[in-house]
């Protein structure tokens, strides 16, 4: 009985012990609170599968880890049905029957859109884990948290393995959706700061036939660029990559980079597609490696096909691990927030539908975003952290598709660029250097880089568009060859392009056609030749086209191939000619001067010098000429007469001193007008001469840019036309000048290479180019050839061969040599020959009349040469006995040394005319002293007759 009781005791503490422990487990569990969540996806594609599988996953896993938290997280899954209008029904019905305080998704930016303006309202956040449309961010929708990547920063990446690679064009392909545009602009942006175009943006509708997308690869076919950028839905890129390879677009010229979107999903494609994509690059955001990560990879794997045992997925996207590290940022946030007694308190704006209502504004809600915007922890994914509402990537992975993945080449990061390795101190290479990145496998199986374009695959050849003129064939001539019944074309600028076609590494089919009329005339200028190729009528145009800005609005021009520049063509005038350029170094007043002082100074010389100085003595004509003489002299330091005067010396010196200087500057100023300054051009008036100018040319626009008045301006087509133009100068109907390129007036100069230099200012431009459709990558490989072979000896061959030797005229003449001719003396000789000839005559003539008895005398029947010879001796005879007799007497008349007596008295009589010939003025003024002296000494001697001395006569005789 007492065991009995004892037993019921027991039991009843055991059952009391067992209520009150119970009971407080009871009361453990009811203090946690519930947080409905709304889940937006679309359940019945892959990836919501996927997400699905992620989300459940990291509820479990957080409360496993987190089981002292107060809060639990109810979720509550919607199906958006892939729609937009489903995913807003199913946001509403969320908002209205369960009254979420967040949602997290949906899955596409379309739909995020619009749960995001609605969120934004009622002041609940939306979390996706997959929306990326750059449109999307928190500073027009607060209350929307990205916790993914925005596509925008993908461009960065995506353009520096572009840059890389070295290549200038790009084609974007990308589905019409919210998600398909909204990366282009950021795009665009990054690749024109790396001069990459983008020539044709390729839009496929989500939705897109087969038909559709075989049209638009067509399309790409035909055109140059082989660089494409896919930006699109995993359905969309499966169907994409299945056409190109039937049309041949998966070989080893094409590259294809894939964006984020599509390198994360590859794990979720068909194996059928991805062995289509072989060769690929592609980037995706990096994620560390963790033993975390590879538990849920297992867990993922486990839980995906047991809900989905038909599908065969190994492993999760990165859009899973996000999807889970969301729902790990949602439950610490509620937990900071706790739950609250009210939901929705203050009436919805008035900018929703009626529906809302009844509903209030999320009281919950600004917590809750504060909340989750400041969540930091390490996820699957990294660093988790939101910087302006969106998750941030520091790095970036570049793959490339080789077998059943990506495999890893590269990293590209904002500091270092691109790198091999992740972990980089100090960048030793080029960081965008395709050097380094890892071995790649391009499509085809090829390792040889694409180069990114080629020549349309449309079996045409290039149309090349060449200009029609009648002049300057050398430069572009066309011409019918009715043999060939074809039209040839030649000339320079043809011989130029054919030698750089011929360098290329590729071969480029091509063919010439002119730009004529029906009768073969122009059709055109050269602006509109080169419109042309705007319009598509030509694939480019090759000739002397010159490149300036305003042709370049509408085409690209290769690197020019000839000289640059716009300059004028003038007549020279030779002042080595002139008949008096020996008067032009000094100037009249300075001629008039020294010729003064020549006078002067003679003067003042025969002043000082005529009292003590025979030299300056005679008739007054002799005075006068010894005043010109002496100074004048003075010129060639030639000075015979002695100075006997000091002041007459001093003068002489001061004088020699200045003619020095005088001599010597003439002689130094004339030297540089027969040498140097051998040509000036004409001087030109504008809008008073008429100037010309080549018909089809720009430089039309330039001489009015310039101000000449159009009535002034004339139009010539050939050499032959400016140099009859020219000829003729402004005032006979032709031109004082010509406006026109370089190379076109140098060809002018070579042909008339004495008339004509090339005067400044030379107006700017870039010289002779091809011109090719903007965006062309074939421009760009011309100009890298047209350095090649105008570096070479190729070039200086085809100069030669339509130029010659002389393919240019400096601005002085070649045909002008250093040797002075006589065109620049024949004044001097002229008033030589004057000078030297009146002499001549005078003597002549006095000479004639002063010896006319001697003409008399000589028979008639001698020639006249004889008769000038006769009377030349008889002449010199006198002349002689007139010099030599004077000098005789007084020398001889002496006494003869034999007999004492005086020599019978001279007869007086005897000294005539006809013992003493009568002595020239001249002879008796210059020795009038010693004469004078010696007549005195004979008059002694003849006093002293009979004193043993000769008789004058017999000294006569001897004389005689």
């Amino acid at each position: 009985m007492a065991i009995k009781k004892t037993t019921q005791i027991l039991s009843f503490f055991f059952l009391l012990s067992s209520k009150i422990f119970l009971g407080g487990f009871t009361m453990a569990e009811n203090t946690t609170s519930t947080f409905d969540v709304g889940v937006v996806l679309d359940m019945d594609s892959l990836a919501g599968k996927m997400a699905l599988s992620s989300i459940s996953i990291a509820l479990s896993d957080f409360y496993v880890t987190h089981s002292f938290y107060k809060t639990r997280l109810v979720l509550h899954t919607r199906d958006s049905k892939q729609d937009v209008i489903g995913a807003a029904s199913a946001a509403i019905d969320l908002i209205q029957n369960v009254e979420v305080q967040a949602i997290i998704g949906p899955q596409t930016s379309a739909q995020a859109k619009f749960m995001a303006d609605l969120g934004n309202t009622i002041q609940v956040p939306i979390i996706s884990f997959s929306a990326t449309s750059p449109s999307l961010s928190s500073a027009r929708t607060p209350y929307f948290v990205r916790t993914t990547q925005n596509d925008s920063s993908q461009a960065k990446p995506i353009t520096a393995i572009i840059q890389a690679f070295g290549w200038k064009s790009v084609v974007p392909i990308y589905e019409d959706t919210e998600y398909g545009k909204d990366i282009l602009p950021y795009l665009i942006e990054a690749l024109q700061k790396n001069d990459t175009r983008i020539p044709y943006r390729s839009v496929i509708p989500p939705l897109a036939s087969d038909d559709q997308i075989l049209k638009e690869l067509y399309k790409l076919m035909t055109m140059q660029t082989r660089v494409f950028v896919v930006h699109m839905a995993t359905s969309l890129a499966s169907r994409l990559f299945l056409k190109a390879e039937e049309l041949g677009m998966m070989n080893e010229e094409y590259v294809w980079i894939l964006t984020d979107g599509l390198s994360n999903a590859l794990s979720s494609m068909d194996s059928s597609v991805i062995g289509l994509m072989q060769g690929a690059l592609g980037i995706r955001a990096y994620v560390p490696i963790s033993k975390e990560l590879s538990d849920f990879r297992v867990k993922w794997s486990r839980k995906f096909h047991q809900d989905n045992p038909k599908i065969e997925i190994t492993k999760p996207s990165v859009f899973e691990l996000q999807a889970y590290d969301t729902v790990f940022a949602l439950a610490m946030a509620v937990e900071e927030v706790g739950r609250t007694d009210s939901h929705f308190l203050k009436p919805i704006s008035s900018k929703i539908s009626d529906d809302f209502a009844t509903i209030g504004v999320s009281q919950t809600g600004p917590k809750l975003l504060q909340a989750i915007l400041n969540s930091r922890f390490k996820g699957l994914i990294g660093d988790f952290a939101l910087i302006d509402g969106q998750l941030q990537s520091s790095a970036f992975q570049i793959l490339n598709l080789i077998g059943d993945a990506g495999r890893e080449i590269g990293f590209w990061t904002p500091t270092f660029g691109i790198s091999r390795k992740l972990q980089v101190t100090s960048p030793s290479r080029n960081l965008t250097s395709k050097a380094n990145l890892g071995t790649i496998i391009w499509p085809g199986d090829s390792t040889i880089v694409p180069k990114g374009w080629v020549i349309p695959t449309n079996g045409k050849k290039l149309r090349i568009g060449v200009p029609v003129k009648d002049g300057f064939s050398e430069f572009v001539k066309v011409v019918w060859d009715p043999s060939t019944n074809s039209t040839a074309v030649t000339g320079y600028c043809i011989d130029v392009f054919k030698a750089v076609i011929e360098i290329l590494p590729y071969a480029v089919p091509y063919e010439f056609v002119p730009f004529q009329n029906a009768n073969g005339t122009s059709a055109g200028t050269y602006n509109d030749l080169i419109y042309q190729v705007y319009l598509q009528n030509y694939d480019a145009v090759v000739g002397d086209t010159t490149i300036i800005a305003n042709r370049s609005m509408y085409v690209d021009f290769t690197l020019p191939f000839t000289e640059s520049g716009v300059s004028m063509l003038v007549p020279v005038i030779d002042k080595r000619k002139s008949a008096w350029i020996f008067l032009k170094p000094l100037s009249m007043g300075l001629w008039f001067t020294t010729g003064a002082f020549f006078i002067f100074t003679g003067f003042v010389i025969w002043v000082l010098e005529h009292r003590i100085n025979d030299d300056f003595r005679g008739k007054p004509a002799n005075h006068l000429g010894m005043i010109l003489w002496f100074s004048f002299s003075t010129l060639v330091f030639a000075l015979k007469e002695k100075v006997v005067s000091n002041y007459a010396r001093f003068v002489v010196i001061i004088w020699v001193f200045v003619v020095l200087i005088i001599t010597s500057s003439y002689t130094a100023n004339l030297t540089s007008m027969l040498t140097v300054q051998r040509l000036q051009p004409k001087a030109l008036s504008k809008n008073h001469e008429c100037v010309g100018y080549q018909k089809g040319s720009f430089v039309l626009g330039l001489l009015k840019q310039l101000g000449y008045d159009e009535s002034f301006l004339k139009v010539y087509n050939s050499p032959e036309e400016f140099d009859g133009a020219l000829s003729n100068g402004s005032q006979k109907g032709g031109v004082c000048a010509v406006f026109d390129e370089v190379p076109y007036l140098d060809l002018l100069l070579a042909r008339y290479c004495g008339k004509y230099t090339m005067v400044g200012p030379t107006y700017k431009t870039d010289g002779f180019g091809f011109a090719f459709p903007r965006g062309s990558l074939l421009a760009r490989d011309i100009s890298r050839a047209i350095l090649n072979v105008t570096q070479g000896d190729r070039m200086t061959r085809i100069t030669q061969a339509w130029f010659g030797r002389q393919t240019s005229c400096s601005d002085f003449p070649k045909s002008s040599s250093n040797s002075l001719s006589l065109d620049s003396f024949w004044g001097l000789f002229v008033i030589a020959m004057v000078s030297t000839v009146s002499a001549l005559l005078i003597f002549s003539t006095r000479f004639f009349y002063n010896h006319r008895y001697l003409w008399r005398q000589i028979n008639p029947e001698t020639s006249l040469w004889q008769k000038i010879v006769i009377m030349g001796r008889q002449f010199d005879k006198k002349e002689t006995e007139s010099r030599i007799t004077p000098m005789v007497v007084s020398s001889n008349f002496k006494a003869s040394p034999n007999n004492n007596t005086p020599a019978s008295s001279p007869n007086i009589s005897n000294l005539t005319e006809g013992a003493f010939t009568p002595m020239d003025d001249e002879y008796i003024s210059a020795h009038s002293g010693s004469l004078i002296h010696e007549m005195s000494n004979s008059v002694l001697e003849l006093s002293t007759i009979g004193s043993g001395r000769p008789s004058t006569s017999s000294i006569i005789n001897e004389g005689a």
